[in-house]
């Protein structure tokens, strides 16, 4: 399956979209090692504790990127979601720029309501951007598109974070 968007890409732009697309799972070793992060993780949310959660946040980034021998991505945890007739923003990837390291940024509230976002969409949208970092870090692919196998491989991590022994 291909989205829509994928008509208006350049030859180029379809073979890299089309490489995304073929691989669907990201193998993490050892995930039991990153339990003890989730529930921290989930707890920091919970508690509505910003700094909390972007530390452990950047601990389980850290964790996943070693484990997957790749470059470290710095977190930033920000508190209200920005919006406008767009919608609203839940996460963010920047990638390395010349000396600016590659940086994720979530936020932890709603945009209208400033409700703390539950936490498996909030784990989800760190493991979202995180795979932008992989694509290009991982699978060295030279751009990275929201497509099929990008899900899949999202949804991959987030399973083997959240199972339970």
């Amino acid at each position: 399956m291909v989205f829509a968007y994928y008509n208006r890409l350049n030859n180029r732009q379809k073979r890299v979209y089309r490489e995304s697309d073929k691989v669907t799972a990201i193998p993490l070793p050892e995930t039991q090692r990153f339990r003890p992060l989730i529930t921290q993780l989930e707890g920091a949310l919970r508690g509505e504790h910003r700094a909390r959660t972007e530390a452990v946040c950047q601990e389980l980034v850290n964790g996943i990127t070693r484990a997957l021998k790749v470059p470290p991505v710095r977190m930033k945890v920000l508190a209200a979601r920005p919006h406008g007739n767009w919608g609203e923003l839940h996460g963010l990837y920047n990638p390395e720029e010349e000396r600016m390291p590659a940086k994720i940024t979530v936020w932890m509230r709603t945009a209208q309501q400033r409700k703390v976002v539950a936490f498996k969409s909030f784990l989800r949208t760190v493991l979202h951007e995180l795979g932008h970092h992989l694509d290009y870090t991982l699978l060295n692919l030279p751009e990275t598109f929201h497509t099929e196998g990008f899900y899949k491989r999202e949804s991959s991590l987030f399973h083997q974070l959240m199972k339970q022994e």
